[in-house]
């Protein structure tokens, strides 16, 4: 079953963006959590610009294309994914006035339903961030 797009449901009177679906469609699509990282950073990066920050593995000479840290700011909020080995450590921090407050170490399931709950608020107004929330839930389309 593929899931409602966001102006279908606007039309049928929801906000037409389901946090649980978005999260469902990104752990059904890999069980490896390195690869949905690199993935929904690939997909974020033409969106947020700056404010995502990519540090790729390999080294000073030798770059690769898998992720060693993704860093995303959103507002007073940090995101944070470093890869281990085949985990992914993932973190949340608040700021306050441009200093930060807390951090928590989350896992990557709560990282993600903070980061599509953050995407999610930034798309009322924001047409860009709304089309990349749908290529998240359904897809890209070609």
């Amino acid at each position: 079953m593929r899931p409602m797009t966001m102006e279908r449901a606007d039309a049928e009177g929801g906000d037409g963006f389901d946090l649980d679906v978005a999260i469902s469609t990104l752990a059904s699509n890999s069980s490896d959590s390195r690869l949905m990282l690199k993935l929904l950073i690939r997909q974020l990066s033409e969106v947020l610009g700056d404010r995502i920050a990519v540090e790729h593995a390999g080294g000073r000479f030798r770059k690769s294309d898998e992720i060693k840290t993704g860093q995303i700011t959103l507002g007073d909020d940090t995101l944070r994914a470093d890869v281990e080995g085949a985990t992914v450590r993932c973190s949340v921090g608040h700021a306050s006035g441009g200093i930060r407050i807390r951090s928590e170490q989350v896992g990557m399931d709560a990282w993600l339903t903070r980061l599509l709950t953050i995407l999610h608020n930034e798309a009322s107004h924001s047409e860009q961030t709304r089309l990349a929330l749908e290529n998240i839930v359904i897809g890209e389309s070609s």
